[in-house]
């Protein structure tokens, strides 16, 4: 056992002692001499190289030239009126016919307040009315007894006139005493008197009436003043009921239910109103060049990418946003970078059927026809036809 172990051993050695057998290894292949790259390289190249930048710049030039006629700004929002909802009246809520967003016609209720203390208020105005057109009555009697009181006042001094003038000649005469005469004088005084007391009562009857005794009843002052109550009893008792001003949707009337105490003027909830839509479109001081109202638009809205709204530019601001905003920039302390300023324009549509799908605040891409081209009138000098117009 112990020769056959060491002559595997020894073959072994024998093994591992022998040299290894070469390996073949594939050569790279031969480059081409940069020579003959050279001349592989044809002249279609360099013609590309240099028509190219001149095709882009070609482009880019007409583009230029031609463009500027559609200005477009993506800073603009729908807008809707709201309307700020309030009774004109004080009082307890006692009926609610609304919900939060929910859509309501011009006429339809809103809500009620209790009309009952301004029920009583009413029937107490109509008895001030009886009240004053009675006592226009009496004041017109009082005025037909001061001309009957004159009539007789004025017989009076008639009558003690004459006495007066008998008894003065019988005293001339001889016939009378003095004594008489003395009487009939303090007669025709007390009668002229009693008649100047019956005119002035005349004069207080007629002002009484207001200068005038023929007065329709419902004319005098008293009796106007009465009617006018009544008429703001009866407005007010109207006025419990408040319905909406226009078509829109109800917003902020979560909160707002049955037993709420409200004040007059206080405001309640808003009505955003589906019938007056325009959009507000800041553009850039320098898009403004040819832009003027009456100038179609397109409006494209973030909710309806897919849907084009027609549009006309109704006006344009009177000023940039900065010159209206509540801290206006100050320029004078040296520190001044030009920025360009933004100046909205408002624009109107022009598709009824979308109003009711539209909402107050909706984000908006405006795209403006000014009708003139950027570079046209300089290049072929003449104007455009809105240049024109």
């Amino acid at each position: 056992m112990n020769a056959v172990a060491k002559v595997e051993e020894n073959v072994t050695k024998l093994e591992m002692e022998a040299p290894s057998q070469p390996v073949a290894v594939t050569p790279p292949p031969m480059q081409p001499a940069p020579a003959a790259l050279k001349k592989k390289r044809g002249p279609g190249r360099l013609l590309l190289m240099v028509a190219l930048p001149l095709v882009l710049a070609a482009a880019g030039g007409y583009v230029w030239v031609t463009g500027g006629r559609y200005q477009e700004t993506e800073n603009a929002n729908l807008q809707q009126a709201k309307v700020s909802i309030a009774s004109d009246i004080a009082g307890r809520v006692v009926q609610v016919d609304i919900a939060d967003n929910q859509l309501v016609k011009k006429g339809d209720v809103l809500f009620a307040i209790d009309p009952e203390p301004h029920r009583i208020a009413l029937a107490q105005a109509d008895a001030a009315v009886a009240a004053a057109r009675l006592n226009v009555e009496q004041l017109r009697a009082a005025y037909s007894q001061a001309m009957a009181q004159e009539k007789s006042a004025s017989s009076e001094v008639d009558y003690a006139q004459s006495q007066y003038d008998r008894a003065a000649d019988l005293a001339q005469k001889g016939i009378n005493a003095k004594s008489s005469l003395d009487q009939a004088r303090n007669d025709l005084d007390k009668a002229k008197q009693q008649l100047a007391v019956a005119q002035q009562g005349i004069v207080s009857a007629k002002a009484a009436l207001g200068g005038n005794p023929d007065i329709e009843t419902d004319k005098h002052p008293t009796v106007m003043s009465a009617l006018a109550a009544r008429d703001k009893a009866a407005y007010d008792l109207a006025q419990t009921t408040v319905r909406a001003p226009a078509d829109g949707v109800v917003s902020q009337a979560s909160s707002f239910k049955v037993g709420q105490f409200v004040g007059s003027g206080t405001p309640l909830f808003s009505l955003v109103e589906t019938g007056d839509i325009w959009v507000d479109a800041n553009f850039k001081e320098t898009q403004l060049t040819n832009m003027k109202p009456g100038q179609k638009a397109d409006i494209v809205l973030d909710t309806y990418p897919d849907r084009t709204f027609q549009a006309t530019v109704k006006a344009i601001g009177a000023g940039t946003g900065a010159e209206f905003s509540l801290l206006p920039a100050q320029n004078a302390t040296g520190n001044w970078v030009k920025v360009t300023q933004r100046i909205p324009v408002r624009l109107e549509l022009n598709d009824p059927d979308a109003r009711m799908a539209l909402r107050t605040g909706m984000s908006a891409t405006v795209t403006v026809d000014t009708g003139v081209a950027r570079g046209l009138p300089k290049l072929f000098g003449h104007a455009t036809a809105s240049e024109a117009n």
